[in-house]
Formats: C-alpha cells, structure tokens, sequence
C-alpha cells in the first residue's frame, strides 16, 4: 500500500487526459503498459536486493556497495532530492486544491496546516506513517475500482451518460485510430509515463524496516506490479474510450467529468477530496523516503552523524525534519521562482528518477556476480531475480534509453540540462569530501552478508 500511495497521484488523476491527448488512445495504452513493463523489470531487480540485503537506505546503499561509493553518494543525494522537491509540490497542489472550498483562505495557510500534519504523522512512528499511508491509499484504490466499474458500464451502454450516448469502442477506432499522431508520440510520453510510475522503488526503503522482509517484500512488490498495471491500464482504456483524444486535455479532470455524466452527486466535490488524499500521499510517503535516505547515508559517513539520530520512537527526527525544511523551501520557490529555480529543482528530481530506476538494475547485474564469485549458491536466495541476466539486462537499457529519449524532446531536455551537472557536483563533492570521512569497511560487503538463512 506504501507503493501504491507513492504512484497513485496526481499523475493518474490529473495527468492521463494529456497523454492520452499527445499520444491517442491506443499510444496512451501502450505507453503505460510499457511503462509498467519496466516498473516490473526493475522491481524484480529490487526484489532480490531487498530480501538478500534488506537496508533503510535501499537502493543508494545497493550502489555504494556493488557499483562505488561515490555512485552510492551520488544516488542517495539525487534520490532524496528527488523525494524532497515532490514532498514541496504536493504541498503546494493540496493548497491549490483546498481553494475550491476555502477560495478566501490564502494558500500558504494551507502549506502550513499539512506540512505540521505530514511531518507530526512521520515523526510519531514508524506505524502510524504506515497506517495512514494504508487509509490514503485505500481511498485512492477503492475510488479507482469504482470509476473503471462504472466508467466501463457507461462505455458499454450499460448505464446511461447525461446528454451522450453510448461511445463503446468508437474513440478508438475513429478520429484518427489508435495512434493519430504516430508511434513517435508514444517516445515522447514514455518520460512523462516512467515519472508517474516513480514510488514503486519505496518497497525497497520499507524491507529495513519490516519485520520479515523475506516474506513481505517478494509478496509486496509482485501484488504492486500487478495492481498498478490493472488500476493503470484499465483507467486509461476506459477514459481514452470515454474521450476523443483531441479534446482529452481541455479536461481539467476526467475523473470528475465521467462522475458528473454518470450523475453521481457532487462528482466534482467527491474527487477533490480524493485527489487531495492521492497528493497528501504521495507527500507522506516522500517524507519518509528522504528522511531514510538521509538516515542511511549518515549511518555511512556519507554525511554527518547528525542526520544519523534517532528519537524515542526510532524515527530518524534530524533527517526528517532537514527533508521537511527543505521541501517547504522548493515550495516556496514554486511561489517565488517558478520558472528558474523550481524548474531546475524539479528537472533535477524528474531525471533522478529513472536514473534511480536504472542504478537498481545494474546493481543487481553486479551484485548477483558477486555473489557468484565468492561462492555464493543461487539456490539460497531467497527471492531471484527471474532469468538473470536478461531481467536486469533489460531493465538496465530500457531506463537508460528513456534518459537518452530527453535529448531528443524539447520539452525535456531541462531535465538533462540540470542533472548532469548534478551529477558532476556529487562525484565532485564525494572525491574531496566524503570519501575522506566514508567508513569503507562499513559499505564493504560479501556472500556472507546475504540474508540467506531462515534464522537471519
């Protein structure tokens, strides 16, 4: 459910009706299965990684160890970067979307009020961040599951839409078919599609602190995969056939527009709330991601120990409330800055996220050879890696292809603008500072580390 409240947003919500207009029906379909199709590779990636050496800090902790220390370093800052400035943007969505019931109260009040709340959940405990997270995402699964019931119905004739009739399969076939702008269009989604997948990789964070991740984790990132491709592609198989694509992005939302059709009662009322339940949590579960994060590279003397501490309660209280700082401050400069610095920011977090994606991958293509040249049996794993190395293989160039594909989108090629200087800085920074204080026998690892037994 934490994965699920980190990729259920905004994206699915608000998002679809622009891809679906850019790409058309059946290029918006294929995009998002595609999408998913990588999400799964590199989550079975994960899957092995997280069970054989589960780790708070997850995926950086997987690159310092098997690919260096100084990707590891760079990771860990460009991912809790990427998770700060998305805390910020939530924030400052939820603030928009209170307006359409408080339009007097000024928006910043609004920051406020959820910031304090946010921060109180994750600060509490480890369970309350997680029993929230589950009643967040239930709402957004269970308000999903209802639109593509009903939205199917309507689609199909089986429930009558204000004022239209029936469309069935029409928008698919007419206007166009299903790719009216070419199979190029689908390239120039994929990024867009990849980013709103980004939060899956949280499973990965959560094997740290879960109790039994050999049992959880297999079981928590297989259910996901599955669900978010069914919660996706049928979501937008039913809003592409409810929409012609040319008009799909005059939707502000078509949630609220199939709703309203259907005649279900204060639609538009009924998904605001929704929706600012699908921000609030995806900001909660970025929270605890760069809180972590931060956690685990001090715990590396990567950073500070001060990022290190833990309160009563073993929350990581310095790291959380940094990351909670910081992301009011990229809020702030989406008030202030929005075209210069929090372009920049969000650039940054957006190509930092596949980059992410794609460091799982090769970290798994590393550390499964490692594992093999120490002597390790593959039999003890726990959970493999299915026909490795073609798994991380694939997954490894899929993701690498999709940060090529933004140099050829004019759209997106900010995104490349701003992280590879990012890049350079941390490599920079590692090789002058952090490598000097980085406890190398502590990110050192062997066939013997692996949580290969059942007494582990």
């Amino acid at each position: 459910m934490i994965a699920l409240g980190g990729v259920i947003g905004t994206g699915l919500f608000l998002g679809t009706s622009v891809t679906i207009h850019e790409a058309g029906p059946g290029g918006a379909l294929a995009a998002y299965l595609f999408g998913g199709f990588v999400m799964y590779l590199t989550m079975l990636c994960l899957g092995e990684l997280a069970v054989a050496l589960p780790d708070v800090g997850s995926y950086q902790t997987y690159a310092t160890k098997f690919i260096s220390p100084g990707t590891g370093y760079m990771i860990g800052w460009i991912a809790w970067l990427n998770w700060a400035v998305t805390v910020g943007l939530e924030l400052l969505t939820v603030s928009l979307l209170m307006e359409r019931w408080f339009p007097d109260v000024p928006t910043w009040i609004w920051c406020i009020v959820f910031a304090v709340l946010l921060f109180s959940i994750n600060a509490l405990s480890t369970k309350s961040f997680g029993e929230v997270e589950f009643w967040f995402s239930f709402i957004k699964v269970a308000t999903i599951i209802v639109f593509i019931l009903l939205g199917g119905a309507a689609m199909f004739g089986f429930m009558p839409m204000k004022g239209d009739p029936a469309p069935f399969l029409a928008n698919y076939t007419s206007h166009g078919g299903l790719f009216p702008n070419g199979f190029l269009a689908i390239l120039t989604t994929m990024i867009v599609v990849n980013f709103s997948f980004q939060g899956t990789e949280l499973v990965g964070i959560t094997a740290g602190e879960s109790e039994h991740p050999e049992k959880t984790i297999p079981k928590a990132i297989n259910n996901t995969v599955w669900r978010i491709l069914v919660f996706f592609g049928l979501a937008v198989f039913v809003l592409a056939g409810l929409f012609p694509w040319e008009n799909a992005d005059k939707v502000e939302s078509p949630f609220v527009v199939v709703f309203d059709k259907i005649g279900i009662p204060y639609a538009a009322d009924i998904m605001n709330f929704v929706i600012i339940t699908a921000v609030l949590s995806v900001a909660n579960s970025g929270l605890y991601a760069t809180s972590r994060m931060l956690w685990s590279m001090s715990n590396n003397g990567m950073i500070p120990k001060f990022f290190g501490r833990l309160n009563k309660r073993g929350v990581p209280i310095n790291a959380l409330s940094v990351s909670m700082l910081v992301g009011c401050l990229s809020l702030i400069s989406g008030f202030k800055a929005p075209t210069t610095v929090y372009l920049w920011l969000t650039s940054i977090a957006g190509f930092g996220a596949v980059l992410v994606w794609a460091s799982i991958a090769l970290s798994n293509l590393l550390a499964r050879k490692k594992f093999l040249a120490e002597g390790g049996n593959v039999k003890d794993l726990k959970f493999k890696t299915p026909l490795y190395p073609i798994v991380p293989i694939l997954a490894l160039v899929f993701n690498v292809a999709v940060i090529i594909s933004l140099a050829f989108i004019p759209d997106q090629r900010m995104a490349l603008y701003c992280g590879i200087p990012f890049i350079i800085v941390c490599y920079l920074v590692y090789r002058f500072y952090a490598s000097k204080h980085m406890d190398l026998k502590e990110i050192k690892t062997n066939s013997a580390d692996f949580n290969i037994k059942e007494e582990a």
